[in-house]
């Protein structure tokens, strides 16, 4: 499950960094911290899934908002699109 996580994670990072080319240093940074947060919400949501999947679902949810949230303000430094 983790060689899945590990290969999952490293095909997104491969097409971030084809899109790179794009944004600035800055945007890029914002945009990998928010990668790292949705990562690290998924790992904790997924370590206490079996106790107690509302909370794991809730910890997941928040994770991905986060992360759009600071994609958005990312892209918005360089006044492109969101998303």
């Amino acid at each position: 499950m983790n060689k899945m996580r590990l290969l999952s994670a490293t095909a997104v990072l491969a097409f971030g960094m084809s899109l790179a080319a794009c944004d600035s240093a800055a945007e890029n940074e914002v945009e990998s911290q928010a990668e790292a947060i949705d990562e690290m919400a998924e790992t904790q949501a997924d370590a206490i899934e079996e106790v107690d999947p509302a909370a794991a679902e809730m910890i997941e949810d928040s994770g991905e908002e986060t992360k759009d949230a600071m994609e958005d303000s990312a892209d918005a430094m360089d006044g492109g699109e969101p998303g």
